[in-house]
């Protein structure tokens, strides 16, 4: 089992920065793919980034490369997804989710993570 807790969502215009964190704790940290999704009102959920703590391989979404940095910090157990140039479209609800690795790249397909965070809100005003 692997429970994660999300914080950092909020408002924001345009242009600006957030920075999410998630915690992770009940399984050993250092081995893991760690995501993050969000949705969207009325779009699918869509995988933004994903790191694996062992190596810090990380992977982006098209939309959010070179806008968005994951990275992990071992000692503390989080994944930091640190956003910045937010546009409104980035607006939705984000989850911090994680699995065990299949891979030395982590994927973003939904379908592979099996543990879930309660999400945190981001919003982005034009």
């Amino acid at each position: 089992q692997v429970q994660l807790v999300e914080s950092g969502g909020g408002s924001v215009q345009a242009g600006g920065s957030l920075r999410l964190s998630c915690v992770a704790s009940g399984s050993i940290f250092s081995q893991l793919w760690v995501a993050w999704f969000r949705r969207a009102p009325g779009k699918e959920r869509e995988g933004v980034a994903a790191i694996y703590t062992g190596s810090g391989i990380a992977s982006y979404a098209d939309s959010v490369r070179g806008r968005f940095t994951i990275s992990r910090n071992n000692a503390k157990t989080t994944v930091d997804l640190q956003m910045n140039s937010l546009k409104p479209e980035d607006t939705g609800m984000y989850y911090c989710a994680s699995t065990w690795p299949r891979a030395a790249v982590p994927l973003l397909d939904a379908e592979k993570y099996n543990y879930w965070g309660q999400g945190t809100q981001v919003t982005v005003s034009s």
